[in-house]
């Protein structure tokens, strides 16, 4: 279904999305995915389940906030719509409480969202259909699918949801229940479809889908090719300031390219709890005038910065708390950037970084095998250039972002019965 083949005078198919926050800058891929589902002829409405207090956020978010429904994890509008709920349906309320409970006890994190966002569920559940809501997507398998799934058994309106990386590979309670009860299940990658698959059971093959999220390949493309080398080589890695992203081991692999006589320079794009720890450990390994933190940045910034650079790295390793990436969409920007990436052999990955034809993969946390990868591509221009284009060409058949929407409101659509 889109604008064009919409009948005249029909209603648009209208999907709430639901995730966690919202404007979270770091959850670009969100918020471009629902702008690229509208641009199919879907009205999408905003239910995140917090609302993101920052001043920094894209330009294209801002316009979006007068469309967010509710703020608070609680208020006087959600104690009166549970209290109305109870009343009106006491059976099913308390049965979807209890399948909540049922569902992930024994996940202190999973059972504690469930209840904090219970009462929201029963207010998103009113909400919804006073805006005549055909479908719901949630974005991430945690505690705004199980919304979701509230919502279903409350309301009657189908959802389906998209899991990525940690809210699949940290804790699996009630994934067999969010799965069985969805219209389908969106995985960004075929690693993490097996996974589900292996959670969930054979049974759920036609369910569970591999719709990947994807970039704007018109925003991210390529730099005309310089006519000589560059020098400093520019590295980039994009994300979070935190451990799962490897900024770590990337930093001590600087080291090791400075020792070797690399001319290089490492630009960290994106701020995060871990910015001082790390800053201090390209200060104590005497490379702080090669690493740059450049703090976070808005998409068209992003896109500038990629486009000045020569290798896009990405270098996620498994947390101590068992946190780990599906598949970043940071590589997706910098392989449609045409960019050679470097990046760890984890997860979803090596689905984007073909080993040798998109770029070059390297076990996580190895430090010595980082360093290896980026000098090969520093000292050679041909091969790197030769990478990039491959990486472009993976970008435009798998991750093109209005590719995926359109098979996003396609489902939507058929879930709906429109």
């Amino acid at each position: 279904m889109d604008a064009e083949t919409r009948q005249p005078g029909a209603r648009r198919l209208r999907v709430a999305y639901l995730m966690s926050r919202f404007p979270k800058l770091t959850e670009t891929f969100v918020l471009f995915e629902l702008l690229a589902v509208e641009q199919t002829g879907v009205e999408v409405l905003l239910y995140p389940l917090q609302r993101e207090r920052t001043e920094t956020m894209h330009p294209e978010a801002r316009v979006l906030l007068a469309r967010v429904r509710g703020n608070r994890i609680f208020d006087a509008r959600i104690a009166v719509a549970a209290l109305r709920s109870l009343w009106r349906r006491p059976r099913l309320t308390l049965a979807t409480l209890f399948e909540l409970v049922r569902a992930n006890w024994g996940s202190a994190r999973y059972l504690g969202g469930a209840l904090a966002f219970f009462p929201k569920a029963l207010w998103f559940a009113e909400e919804m259909r006073r805006d005549g809501v055909d479908h719901v997507h949630a974005h991430f398998a945690s505690h705004p699918a199980a919304v979701a799934f509230a919502i279903r058994r409350l309301t009657g309106i189908p959802f389906s949801f998209t899991g990525h990386g940690s809210d699949l590979h940290r804790d699996q309670h009630m994934l067999r229940e969010k799965v069985e009860a969805s219209a389908f299940a969106a995985a960004i990658s075929e690693f993490n479809r097996a996974l589900m698959l292996g959670v969930c059971g054979a049974e759920f093959a036609e369910r569970i889908r591999v719709i990947r999220c994807g970039v704007d390949t018109q925003v991210f493309r390529p730099a005309p090719a310089a006519q000589v080398e560059p020098s400093p080589i520019a590295l980039v890695c994009t994300g979070t300031l935190h451990e799962v992203k490897g900024q770590a081991p990337l930093i001590d692999a600087c080291a090791l390219l400075r020792e070797r006589g690399i001319d290089f320079v490492c630009q960290l794009v994106g701020d995060g709890p871990d910015r001082r720890a790390l800053e201090q450990r390209a200060a104590s390994l005497g490379i702080a005038d090669r690493v740059r933190f450049l703090g976070t940045r808005t998409r068209a910034e992003v896109a500038e910065i990629l486009r000045q650079a020569q290798i896009g790295v990405a270098p996620s390793v498994p947390s101590r708390d068992g946190r780990r990436e599906g598949l970043p969409v940071a590589l997706m920007e910098a392989a449609a950037s045409g960019l050679p990436l470097v990046a760890s052999r984890l997860s979803g990955i090596p689905e984007l970084v073909e080993d040798g034809v998109t770029g070059i993969l390297v076990e996580p946390g190895d430090v010595f095998g980082l360093a290896d990868a980026i000098e090969r591509l520093a000292k050679d221009r041909e091969h790197r250039e030769q990478l990039g284009r491959a990486a472009r060409e993976r970008v435009l058949r798998d991750f093109d972002q209005h590719a995926n929407a359109r098979e996003l409101a396609r489902r939507f659509a058929q879930a709906a019965g429109r």
